[in-house]
């Protein structure tokens, strides 16, 4: 397997041959916006003592830095491939309303951490690149995944996916509070993961380079044999989720994180099964495209897989919501004719 970094090499004859990397400068572009908006989230948590938050319309919580997020990677994004289509989670019409007006100078002033000479209309117009179009090439952003995690000092993600033709091609995870390792949280926190279809999946300290390759548990890992699952029980069905679990052998209790970082310690062999079933009390609810896209490919090129409860691929390409899906399950692979299987059962 080619280095992710790799993008020319040289062929063994005199004559070198120039091999392009598919998707290679996708992923550079999307990796340095990733981490510099890490870097603001990272920025905003240090210099505030109460992080402030607005109520959206479905009542959960948008703070500044998702905002700011979003700005700077709809940027670097419309910059390098203006021709793309971007679906993300937030929009700026809280912050162009009066009320708002405040919670935009902030944002405004964590966005020239960055780019000095961003005025409120730039970070409104970058943040509204994201404008829920689905195309045949389209990026799905979520700026921070996990927002209550981010307010609580906790787990959280900055997740961006490359989609063409229906399926994801790149993909990166910011996880600024994650350790490298679970069993181990004397590391220093901040991890990326990124992944390419077809090259595998890698890791790093979040803003360096030296990355290393990832791999979900094998059959003869015992000790990484759990469950993660959402921190909100509103985010799934924690009993159902955990009598599964138990169905395929899982007896320890489960880990809760936020965000999309349960995707990350599956790819990377802290925990065997992330289950996310409907809600009982909101049992409509359809779960987002830039909630699982990113993730999903991580896993996958660390050799697990990602369906939904019926066994069926997620659709992401359809629309921002996922509506042919239900549920969705991520594996290492091995346990998840099990799981199906105890789904049958349970339905």
């Amino acid at each position: 397997m080619l280095p992710l970094s790799a993008g020319l090499v040289a062929d063994a004859t005199p004559l070198q041959t120039t091999i392009v990397v598919k998707y290679e400068r996708e992923r550079q572009v999307a990796l340095r916006a990733v981490t510099q908006a890490a870097e603001l989230c990272i920025a905003v948590q240090n210099e505030t003592a109460q992080i402030r938050s607005v109520e959206k319309g479905d009542r959960s919580p948008v703070t500044v830095a998702d905002f700011g997020s979003q700005a700077l990677i709809c940027r670097a994004l419309n910059e390098a491939f203006p021709d793309d289509c971007i679906v993300a989670e937030e929009d700026s019409r809280t912050l162009r309303e009066p009320q708002g007006s405040g919670l935009l100078d902030q944002v405004v002033r964590y966005v020239q951490l960055a780019h000095p000479m961003a005025t409120s209309d730039d970070v409104c117009q970058w943040i509204d690149r994201g404008d829920r179009r689905v195309a045949n090439r389209f990026w799905a952003l979520d700026p921070i995944d996990g927002t209550k995690g981010f307010l609580r000092r906790e787990q959280y993600a900055i997740a961006l996916a490359l989609i063409v033709n229906g399926a994801v091609e790149v993909a990166i995870l910011g996880c600024p509070a994650l350790p490298m390792s679970l069993d181990d949280t004397t590391n220093s926190v901040g991890v990326v993961f990124v992944a390419q279809r077809g090259r595998g999946a890698l890791t790093a300290h979040l803003g360096q380079d030296e990355y290393h390759p990832i791999h979900v548990t094998g059959p003869d890992d015992h000790s990484h044999l759990r469950l993660v699952q959402s921190v909100e029980s509103s985010h799934g069905d924690a009993s159902l989720q955990q009598t599964v679990a138990r169905q395929v052998g899982i007896s320890e209790p489960p880990l809760t994180l936020d965000s999309q970082a349960k995707y990350g310690t599956v790819a990377r062999g802290d925990a065997a099964l992330y289950l996310r079933f409907p809600s009982p009390g909101h049992p409509n609810y359809r779960e987002k495209i830039w909630d699982h896209a990113a993730g999903a490919l991580i896993v996958e090129e660390a050799g697990g897989r990602v369906t939904d409860m019926h066994g069926v691929p997620l659709n992401l390409s359809s629309d921002y919501q996922m509506k042919v899906n239900r549920g969705v399950i991520v594996s290492n692979g091995l346990l998840h004719a099990g799981v199906l299987a105890a789904c049958r059962q349970q339905a």
